[in-house]
């Protein structure tokens, strides 16, 4: 939990700096900020080598490490606490607008007068904004568009922040004395991309310790309620977790009314109605007699339903499916069988291959695929042919060691506004698998954009097209594309489209990875690692294509290399 806490201020640092116009040092808050996102808990790694660990993750460094191991200890950071009284609450607040940024919220809160957001809003039904000259009708449109998108994701959290957050509490209560059953239910247990809050189901025989433990957890910032089998608190990072401890013989009941959703539970309760049952929380009753409660699939089976996987219980025709006894069977948490899409220290990730490689191994992958970015991303130090080459030399080295893993030589090559690639043929024709990304020009027409795509998916060396609306959740709305073109070109031309598993990405999403699989396009799972510790979301990413309706048939990389290999040639 720390790493996230640690990552906001620094970035929050970096915003104040930057509107003080300080050189260098915002870039290293960010840079820092991104490393800790993807590196494994700070409090581990601090508890196990001191500063010294800290200092060695990719981005922090010594002066940096030193804040960090303030935070840990003290729950705060001097400089942030006299930072932020140097500039107004406000602006701070300005500038968590996507697309506004630190120097252009400064400028608007001095230019407009402007106080608060509810002043922002005023200005842009004025029209205020595009009256500016540095500013202008498209920079208000899209300022309008990131309050739009800002109100949206409001108290809402990421799967991929609130799942490990999740995992450790259940970890911590699993240990207590009484304890037997611990789950997370409601939209986390769905895979949901975003999270309201956290719920937790258990049963126990001594709900007053589970109570105890729950609400005194160094995390709680406050506790919000403490009952005999409830409890509820906030977190540090303002994330609300509720824990009901169920008597054993409701478990099940429980466990299926709070998953959720609820159109799904409403239509589950007609669906009993009809049959003279009621469902509640508690249990099946037909009339006062209980009939089923233990259990989820005693619970289904009492309406003559298969068990529904909780990713598919949305209410988009799960039901009616599984009344025929067509439900999907689902791709496995343990399908997988490689990582198609790893960045390496060659661009922007933070690992050395050989050490990626290693991972995957223990992971129990078959091949993992490295595939760093082209030149034109040059915030992302993009490989020229030069480092293509030595890049190329460390793999084949690699390989000859006979690790029990295939490291593919990749690369996730820029989509140019034109459709054209970022590496010549002659260059694309020596990789083992060419990722195709779209990473500028965002704002083009749907027109635009679906021909700019198309054109790549047509070149006869790119065999995947990455995170394919471009869409960053709480932060970039998706480009305007014709997906439905995108998925005629990408099957005609045998190109998998990406399931990214990076947890503000999930892209494709889950509504359009079931036109995907209708459309008879076929698809990828990976995670777009920019560290080891990233190599964990592959789960989100299968979890978004469970919720998708995928199955194993649908995903190529549950496939070996060779299988798959024979698939892409065109």
């Amino acid at each position: 939990m720390k790493n996230l806490e640690i990552a906001q201020i620094f970035e929050e640092i970096a915003d104040i700096l930057e509107i003080k116009n300080v050189e260098w040092k915002p870039q290293a808050y960010r840079k820092a900020a991104r490393a800790l996102k993807t590196c494994e808990d700070v409090e581990a790694i601090y508890k196990k080598g001191g500063i010294k660990a800290l200092d060695k993750i990719p981005g922090v460094g010594q002066r940096l490490a030193k804040k960090i191991v303030q935070y840990i200890e003290t729950g705060k950071i001097s400089e942030y606490e006299r930072l932020k009284k140097t500039v107004p609450k406000y602006l701070t607040e300005l500038m968590k607008v996507p697309g506004l940024g630190p120097k252009k919220a400064a400028k608007l809160a001095n230019k407009l007068k402007i106080k608060s957001m509810k002043n922002l809003e005023q200005v842009i039904k004025q029209h205020k904004i595009a009256k500016l000259k540095t500013f202008g009708e498209k920079s208000e449109e899209n300022i309008a568009k990131g309050i739009a998108l800002m109100k949206k994701s409001k108290k809402r959290v990421l799967l991929g922040v609130a799942l490990p957050i999740a995992e450790e509490i259940i970890a911590r209560l699993r240990v207590v004395k009484g304890v037997d059953k611990v789950i997370a239910a409601g939209s986390l247990r769905r895979m949901l991309e975003t999270i309201g809050d956290i719920d937790i189901l258990i049963t126990s025989t001594k709900p007053e310790l589970v109570m105890d433990k729950f609400t005194s957890m160094k995390d709680v910032a406050r506790v919000l309620a403490k009952g005999p089998t409830r409890g509820s608190i906030l977190l540090k990072n303002n994330l609300q977790v509720d824990v009901r401890v169920i008597p054993p013989d409701e478990f099940g009941s429980a466990l299926q009314y709070f998953t959720g959703s609820k159109n799904h539970s409403i239509a589950l309760r007609k669906l009993a109605i009809k049959k003279g049952l009621k469902i509640s929380e508690y249990g099946v009753f037909k009339g006062k007699k209980k009939i089923a409660g233990k259990t989820e699939k005693a619970v289904y089976k009492a309406v003559n339903l298969p068990y529904i996987e909780p990713e598919l219980r949305e209410n988009n025709g799960e039901i009616e499916v599984a009344r025929q006894g067509k439900l999907p069977k689902l791709l496995g948490y343990s399908d997988i069988k490689g990582d198609l899409h790893v960045h390496s220290k060659y661009s922007d990730g933070n690992d050395a291959i050989e050490t990626i490689t290693k991972v995957a191994k223990k992971i129990g992958y078959g091949y993992i695929a490295i595939t760093d970015h082209s030149p034109s991303l040059k915030i992302a130090h993009g490989l020229d042919e030069k480092q293509l080459k030595k890049k190329q030399a460390e793999i084949k080295k690699i390989n000859k060691k006979n690790m029990g893993i295939k490291v593919l030589h990749g690369t996730e090559v820029d989509i140019l506004p034109d459709g054209s690639l970022d590496y010549s043929d002659k260059i694309l024709k020596q990789f083992d698998i060419v990722i195709a990304a779209v990473h500028s020009h965002f704002k083009m027409t749907e027109a635009e954009m679906t021909k700019r795509i198309i054109k790549a998916l047509e070149n006869k060396y790119v065999n995947v097209l990455a995170h394919p609306t471009g869409r960053v959740i709480n932060k970039r709305d998706a480009y305007k594309v014709n997906l439905e073109k995108i998925f005629s070109s990408a099957k005609k031309n045998k190109v998998a489209l990406e399931v990214d598993g990076t947890p503000d990405r999930l892209d494709l999403n889950d509504v359009h990875i079931r036109e995907a699989i209708k459309a008879g396009v076929k698809l990828v799972c990976v995670t777009d690692a920019h560290s080891i510790n990233n190599l964990k979301n592959m789960r989100l990413a299968i979890g978004t294509a469970r919720r998708g309706w995928a199955q194993k048939t649908n995903i190529l990389n549950t496939k070996s290399w060779e299988e798959i290999k024979k698939w892409f040639k065109k």
